[in-house]
Order: structure tokens, then C-alpha cells, then sequence
């Protein structure tokens, strides 16, 4: 490590291993050696002057990348591409002339791009998915333990802990729909020459239209895509990268959500994200216990939602065929969108691993609360007992105006039944009052909710992408 530079903590501190690979200058021009080797192979096939031999000496040199004599080379030249053409023909003297042949610095540059980004779509998918199989198991262990429900963050009709996540995870399903739908629609740039017309390949082909048809799907089919984009200027549409972070940007949202709310409930001691034993909480307050990953979620989110309007800015002020000031802004907001987007998963993932749920305090709370929550289902029993609806609507406004002066001014507990019970108008006793206190029967349909959820909406998703799960998360720091 070299402590006299910047280092980003996106390396250091948030992202996992396997996505810092994606992005590194090992998997980047290994795959551009890959694309020149399925563009000479396709040259070959449709008729070019391309030896075996040539192919078989890329093919040996596809991996072992001679970085020194590509940096050195691009000391004089002044232009990456052309750095690495050079230095791979110096491994491959026999292939050297047909390297990069007909093709632009957009071929490796902008294919190798999008195959990086569909890569790091399948990493994301697959932390994405086990966060929600996670979910999915939090969901059902208590879906029927009544909890104190919020609106404007005022206590509300009672809901259960287990539904309550399904609203979690109903966001990062929708997440995972859209993940989907792009990665499924990511296609390569292929080769199409410095404007996107592939006049170059006119020259190599002598004119042969059905011929230069072939390149891209081929090319496409080679690198393990269904087609390329069916037309450009020099780079694919920088809309694609938009479409891309847009999706990160969601999945950034749906996780500050979450981790907001666990933050809440961390403060109402109802709910706890994993906390070590040797973990120390603050310098200077030993007791304090704070929602460390959740509030480390929340700070990885909102740059990731910022982050998400620099290519929407690049896709719109791009001139014409091309023009080259996307190219530092697309080296940073791309893989820093999904080296935070990795970092967010594994945080979100071993955080709903460890969840720890107080029910005690839960049940204390709700109970606090419930009395006023009752007073409907106090209402019914009191006419069923003989009394007026209309007269009995206003006393329990009156006595619940009255407890609520007593929870608020006098700091005492809340004693609404103690007041009905007093009230002759409403003739039920204290006992016949405490039967109304099961918040289970407060909870509506969420239990059912959360079993349908899980097994209609969930279920599938999890089945379809079994091979995926299984996978836990290590927070560095």
C-alpha cells in the first residue's frame, strides 16, 4: 500500500475482490486481445488472407499481456490502443499486419465496455438476489409478530415485522426486473469504423454488401452476445451507459430505504443490524450500539443516485459520430457506480444475515399505543352492550384526548381502559376491555400477505436463480 497518494476507498474499503477484477486493466485488455482475435478469426472466414498459423500465435498470447513494452510504447505514442497493437505484435510477429484490421479504437474500447459492464450486471444480479432469498427468510420467521405500524413516522394500525420487509424486498424485486430487462438487452458496438459506417470493411471486401452483413454477428456471436447494436456513429449510444447506472441508481435507493428504516428501528430498540463483540461504538460513549452498515448503506446510496446523472449528462451533449469528453468522465462514473453498488449488496446482505428482532420491546410498545387502536373494536362491544354509536364515538374522542394529556404532559402510562372502564356509557368492565388487547387481532391480513408474497412473487424468483444463492458477505471495516 503507498501512503503518500490518494487511494479510493471504493478499493480499499467497500468493494469485494471479484467486482475490482471487472474493472481492472488485467480484464480489460485481456478482453481486447480477445475481440482482435475474434475479429482476424472472422476476417478469416469470410475470405480474408488470414493464416492459422496467425490465429493460433494471437490465441497463445491472449492472456500473458507484456505491459511494459505497452507502456513504454504509449510514452511515445501517445494513444493507448495503438500502445497495445504494438505490443502484442511484438509477441506475435507472424500476426503483427492483421491486428486491428479495418477496425477503429472503438472496437476494443467500446465492446470491451459493455462486455465489462454486462459481467458486472451478472455480480450485481447475483448479490441482489441473495439479499432478497435473505429477505425472504426474515419475512417468514416473523410474519405474524405484531409490531407498531408508522405513517409520518405517528404511530398507525398495528402491521407485522415479516410484512414489513416484504415492502424491503417488493423494491429490490422490482430492481431485479429492471437489471434483467437491461442486461438482456445489452448488445456490442461490433466493428463499424470511424463513423460508424464501415467503409473500411467495403475496402477489405472489395464491396461485397452480404459479406460485411456477417462481421458484426458474428463478431457478436464469438463474444458470447446475441447481436450488436444495429447502428452507431464511432461508439455505441452513450444512452446505454445511462440506462445502465440507472439501474444501480434504483437498487441505491431500494437499499437506502431499507437502511433507513433499520436505522429507525435501531432507535426505537426494536430492531438491531449485526453488531461485534469487540466492536467499539463511539470514542467517547461506551454503551452506544450504532447502525454502523446501515448508515455506511445510506452514504454508498446517495453517491451512487448522484452518480447516476453524469452519463445522462454524457448521453445528451455528445455531437454527432462522436467526441471524446466521455471518455474520462465514462472511467469514473461507471465502475465507481458498481464498485458501490457491490459494496451496498454485501453491506445490505450481511446486514439482514444478522438482524437481531427484540420482540419484548416490540410488544411494550405496541401495547402503549394499542389502547387507542382498540377503540373501534371497544366501540362495537359497547353498542352490542346497549349503547348509543353517535354519544360513544364522542366520549372516546374525549377519554382519548384525556390519555393522550396524561401519556404527553404527565409522562405516566397510558390509561384510556382504566377511563372506559370508569365510564357507565360504555357498561364493559376492565376484564371485558383486556380482551381486546391481542394485537394479533390488529394486524389485518399481513401474515397471509407476507405467506402469498412469498410464495407467488418470491418463490420463483429464487427458483430461477438457484444457482446463485448461498453467498455471504465480509464487511472490511
Amino acid at each position: 500500500m503507498m501512503n503518500d497518494r490518494y487511494q479510493s476507498p471504493l478499493s480499499e474499503r467497500y468493494a469485494s475482490r471479484e467486482m475490482q477484477y471487472i474493472f481492472s486493466p488485467d480484464m480489460k485488455f485481456k478482453t481486447w486481445r480477445k475481440l482482435w482475435i475474434a475479429l482476424a478469426e472472422t476476417e478469416k472466414e469470410l475470405g480474408l488472407n488470414i493464416t492459422d498459423e496467425q490465429i493460433a500465435e494471437l490465441k497463445e498470447h491472449a492472456e500473458d499481456i507484456n505491459y511494459d513494452v505497452a507502456k513504454a510504447r504509449e510514452k511515445v505514442v501517445r494513444h493507448d490502443v495503438m500502445s497495445h497493437v504494438y505490443a502484442y505484435g511484438v509477441q506475435c510477429p507472424k500476426a503483427k499486419g492483421i491486428i486491428h484490421l479495418g477496425a477503429t479504437s472503438c472496437y476494443v474500447g467500446d465492446n470491451t465496455d459493455i462486455i465489462v459492464m454486462a459481467e458486472a450486471l451478472k455480480l450485481v444480479r447475483k448479490k441482489l438476489v441473495n439479499v432478497i432469498d435473505e429477505l425472504a427468510k426474515f419475512a417468514d420467521t416473523y410474519k405474524a409478530q405484531p409490531t407498531l405500524a408508522f405513517t409520518h413516522f405517528q404511530p398507525a394500525q398495528p402491521t407485522t415485522v415479516g410484512k414489513r420487509a416484504t415492502l424491503w424486498m417488493q423494491e429490490f424485486l422490482m430492481d431485479l426486473e429492471d437489471l434483467n430487462y437491461v442486461l438482456s438487452s445489452l448488445k456490442l458496438l461490433g466493428s463499424k469504423g470511424t463513423t460508424g459506417t464501415q467503409a473500411s470493411f467495403l475496402e477489405l471486401f472489395d464491396g461485397d454488401q452480404e459479406t460485411i452483413d456477417r462481421i458484426d454477428p458474428m463478431i457478436a456471436e464469438k463474444m458470447g452476445f446475441e447481436a450488436c447494436y444495429p447502428v452507431s456513429g464511432q461508439t455505441y449510444s452513450r444512452k446505454v451507459d445511462t440506462r445502465v447506472l440507472n439501474v444501480l441508481a434504483g437498487i441505491a435507493a431500494s437499499a437506502h430505504k431499507f437502511s433507513n428504516d433499520i436505522r429507525l428501528l435501531q432507535h426505537l430498540k426494536e430492531v438491531e443490524e449485526p453488531f461485534e463483540k469487540t466492536q467499539i461504538g463511539s470514542s467517547a460513549m461506551a454503551y452506544k450500539r450504532n447502525p454502523m452498515r446501515s448508515e455506511r448503506i445510506a452514504s454508498l446510496s446517495r453517491f451512487v443516485i448522484c452518480d447516476a446523472l453524469n452519463p445522462a449528462i454524457t448521453s445528451a451533449t455528445q455531437w454527432f459520430e462522436r467526441t471524446l469528453d466521455d471518455s474520462a468522465n465514462k472511467r469514473l462514473s461507471v465502475p465507481e457506480g458498481f464498485l458501490a453498488v457491490d459494496g451496498i449488496l454485501d453491506l445490505c446482505l450481511n446486514v439482514v444475515d444478522g438482524l437481531v428482532v427484540y420482540p419484548k420491546v416490540i410488544e411494550k410498545r405496541l401495547m402503549s399505543e394499542l389502547p387507542f387502536m382498540a377503540t373501534e373494536n371497544i366501540m362495537m362491544d359497547a353498542v352490542k352492550a346497549g349503547g348509543d354509536r353517535q354519544e360513544l364515538h364522542e366520549r372516546i374522542r374525549e377519554l382519548s384526548m384525556e390519555a393522550g394529556k396524561t401519556v404527553k404532559v404527565e409522562g405516566k402510562e397510558n390509561n384510556l381502559l382504566e377511563l372506559i372502564a370508569a365510564d357507565p356509557a360504555f357498561n364493559l368492565t376492565m376484564e371485558e376491555l383486556q380482551k381486546t388487547m391481542d394485537p394479533a387481532k390488529y394486524v389485518g391480513r399481513a401474515p397471509r400477505q407476507v405467506e402469498v408474497f412469498l410464495e407467488k412473487n418470491v418463490k420463483p424468483v429464487l427458483e430461477a436463480n438457484k444457482e446463485l444463492l448461498g453467498l455471504k458477505a465480509e464487511i472490511n471495516v
